[in-house]
């Protein structure tokens, strides 16, 4: 699991989670590298705003949450279920030719 801080840099005071979700990315290139030989893919999820979650539920305010969706493309913020999905798939035999990959679940945030 990544995050969208870790493309985007987080916002002040996330500074070691916003670089160790960067690390993830370039973690799952350089994994998916290592054991492609062996047919393993290996992917990361990047979810964005994901409110009801214990993460958010601790360092999202209800105003920033606000600021932040207004952001957001598709108008709202994503929930664990969104996230969820994108793993299944991800998990699947649909994926088979995916790796080394982020998956990004923002809504369509790309000012990164």
């Amino acid at each position: 699991m990544a995050s969208l801080a870790g493309r985007k840099g987080g916002h002040p005071g996330s500074l070691v989670y916003a670089t160790s979700k960067g690390a993830i990315l370039t973690f799952t290139r350089a994994l998916s590298t290592e054991l492609g030989p062996q047919g393993t893919r290996v992917n990361a999820v990047a979810p964005g705003l994901i409110l009801g979650t214990s993460f958010h539920n601790t360092h999202t305010t209800k105003e920033s949450a606000t600021e932040t969706t207004a952001g957001i493309p598709i108008q709202r913020a994503g929930n664990a279920a969104d996230v969820a999905r994108a793993v299944l798939y991800l998990a699947s035999e649909y994926d088979g030719f995916i790796t080394g990959a982020t998956l990004d679940i923002n809504g369509g945030v790309y000012n990164m």
